[in-house]
C-alpha cells in the first residue's frame, strides 16, 4: 500500500506553495532595485540601507522588540503557573472558572479583546503606551503558554518527582531541578509561540496604545494605506529573518537536550543493569 498518492503530492504541493511563495516574492522584491514593488528593476540592497535610516520605522521595531522579549517572558511564567495548576492541583473550588478565563482569549476575538482591555484602561485612569500593549500582549499570549505546557505536563511521569522528594529534596527544590529541567522544552516553545504573536499583533495593540508607543506591525499598516514602499518589503524580510533564526536556535536547543537526556537515561539503564 503506497503511503503517497498523487493526489496527496499535489495537494501538498499546492498548500505550500500558497502558504510560502508569497513570502518568497517578498524577500525577492525586498532587492528590487526600482521603487515601483510591482516592476523588477534589478538587484539592490539600496532599500535596506533606507530602513536603517528611518528613525520612525526604527523606532516602531525597536518598541515591539521590548514589548515582544518582555510580554512573552512575563506570559510564559503566569502560563506555566496557570497550567501547573491546571494539571496538578485537581479539581480545586473555582476550577472551572479559572479555565474558563486562562482559556477564554483562545476564542475570543481580537477586537472584542482589545476593546475589552481599552475600556480597562480608561476606566482605571491608566495611560495608554508601552506599558498598556505589554500588558495587552501578556493578557492574550498566557493562553497559547499554558496550553503548550500543560499538554507536556499530562504526560509527565511524577515518580521522578516522587523519588526526588524521598531522597529529601524539597517540592521548590524538585520543581526547579526535575521538574523544570523535563519540562524546558515546552516553556521554550511557548515562550517563542508567545513572542511571535506579539510581533505579529495589530488589532489589540491598536487599541491598547497611546501617544509616542507605535508598534511595526501598527506602522507598517499605515504605511501600507498609502501604497506599498520598498522599504515595507525589506523590514518584512528584515522580521522574516528574525524569527527564523529564533525557531532555529530554539530546535537546535531543543534537539540538544533531548539527546542529552537519552545519554543519561542510557547510563541510568546501564548503572542498573
Amino acid at each position: 500500500m503506497r503511503r503517497f498518492s498523487w493526489f496527496n503530492v499535489v495537494s501538498l504541493t499546492l498548500g505550500f506553495a500558497f502558504l510560502y511563495v508569497p513570502i518568497l516574492i517578498l524577500i525577492v522584491y525586498s532587492f528590487n532595485a526600482g521603487r515601483n514593488v510591482a516592476v523588477w528593476s534589478g538587484w539592490s540592497t539600496h532599500w535596506y540601507g533606507e530602513v536603517f535610516q528611518d528613525e520612525q520605522l526604527l523606532d516602531a521595531a525597536w518598541v515591539t522588540l521590548k514589548v515582544g522579549l518582555l510580554s512573552a517572558s512575563v506570559a510564559t511564567v503566569l502560563g506555566t503557573m496557570a497550567a501547573i495548576a491546571l494539571a496538578r492541583m485537581g479539581r480545586f473550588p473555582g476550577r472551572l472558572l479559572f479555565t474558563g478565563m486562562v482559556y477564554a482569549p483562545l476564542v475570543m476575538p481580537e477586537v472584542i479583546t482589545g476593546l475589552s482591555l481599552l475600556l480597562l484602561f480608561v476606566a482605571v485612569g491608566f495611560d495608554r503606551g508601552f506599558w498598556t500593549i505589554t500588558l495587552a500582549h501578556v493578557t492574550f499570549t498566557m493562553c497559547f503558554v499554558a496550553v503548550v505546557v500543560q499538554s507536556r505536563l499530562v504526560g509527565f511521569d511524577r515518580s521522578l518527582e516522587e523519588a526526588a522528594m524521598d531522597l529529601g529534596c524539597r517540592p521548590l527544590g524538585t520543581f526547579f531541578r526535575i521538574t523544570l529541567p523535563i519540562i524546558w522544552p515546552a516553556v521554550v516553545s511557548g515562550w517563542m509561540l508567545a513572542f511571535t504573536l506579539s510581533l505579529d499583533d495589530l488589532v489589540i495593540a491598536s487599541f491598547a496604545t497611546g501617544p509616542g508607543a507605535t508598534t511595526l506591525p501598527m506602522k507598517i499598516y499605515s504605511d501600507v494605506r498609502l501604497g506599498v514602499k520598498p522599504e515595507i518589503n525589506a523590514v518584512c524580510t528584515l522580521v522574516i529573518g528574525l524569527i527564523s533564526m529564533v525557531v532555529i536556535v530554539a530546535s537546535v536547543l531543543s534537539k540538544r537536550q533531548e539527546v542529552e537526556r537519552e545519554r543519561a537515561e542510557r547510563a541510568a539503564f546501564a548503572a542498573g543493569g
